[in-house]
Order: C-alpha cells, then sequence, then structure tokens
C-alpha cells in the first residue's frame, strides 16, 4: 500500500495553514472534521511540485485526541492509502496488520464505518489506513436524476 501523506497535530489550525500555504507554498487540497467520531479539524495540504502531502490535525479540548502538546513531539499519524477498495479489503487489511504486531487503538473499522482504521507501529506511532469510495459505493450515495426533479 503506498504512502499517502504525514499528518501532524497543530496548535492553531489557521495559523498553521497560512504559514504552510504562504511561506511553504502547499496549496489546500482538502478540508474535513471529525468531532462527531471524536476527532477534530483537519487541513490536507499538498506541494505543487513535488505533489508530497501534508495533513495538518487540531483537536479541540475534551477530544481524546488532545493530548498534552509538546514542541517538536507533533507527529500525529502516517497515513497509507488502499486506494478504491472494498470495506472488506480494509477490514482484511486492518486484520493483517494486527497479525504483524501493530497494536490496535480506539480508531477501529467499526468505528469509521469501514472508511479508515488506525494501528500503533512498535513505539506507538499511529498508522492510518483508509480507502476511497468504490464506483458502487459512490453510485448508491448520488441522488437519482429522478429523485433531484421531483417537488415536493
Amino acid at each position: 500500500m503506498p504512502l499517502h501523506y504525514v499528518g501532524i497535530r497543530v496548535t492553531d489550525l489557521d495559523r498553521s495553514v497560512r504559514f504552510y500555504t504562504r511561506t511553504l507554498g502547499l496549496r489546500v487540497k482538502i478540508r474535513g472534521q471529525d468531532r462527531r467520531g471524536g476527532r477534530g479539524v483537519w487541513v490536507g495540504l499538498e506541494d505543487p511540485v513535488s505533489h508530497a502531502k501534508l495533513e495538518l490535525n487540531w483537536y479541540p479540548a475534551g477530544s481524546s485526541f488532545a493530548t498534552d502538546y509538546a514542541a517538536g513531539e507533533s507527529l500525529d499519524h502516517i497515513g497509507f492509502s488502499l486506494g478504491r477498495v472494498s470495506r472488506r479489503e480494509l477490514e482484511r487489511e486492518y486484520a493483517r496488520l494486527l497479525e504483524a504486531g501493530a497494536k490496535p487503538t480506539a480508531m477501529t473499522p467499526a468505528r469509521t464505518e469501514g472508511w479508515m482504521a488506525c494501528v500503533a507501529d512498535p513505539d506507538g506511532i499511529w498508522i492510518e489506513i483508509f480507502r476511497w469510495p468504490t464506483p458502487a459505493e459512490r453510485r448508491k450515495t448520488r441522488p437519482r436524476r429522478n429523485d433531484l426533479s421531483r417537488s415536493t
């Protein structure tokens, strides 16, 4: 599975986005949040030349991920993409990593509705594996044309 990005934890998301975009020239590619799932807000950045990716993660007080912050120790996780695979394939890869000695974390396929999971490496660094929706899943979530034209 290919390395997709590295995620770092930041204390001020807006300030960090400004620094990485204005000072280092990275571009914002995606933004998201998962407060409902116990996580925080994230911004995906990309270098326009190398296409290397960096994810900035900010966690609100009360999040289980909002641990004490120590400068220089802000590696949050390393993300590996499985590509456009099924939930079952993500679950198989998660099980394979656990069988190979990775340690489980609270972010299991069941907790994330099958779109990602995290394990810890031997030093406790989180490794995220994630997948993109399959074409069949994308079709299921798109409204049908007829549904869009109906008036209520």
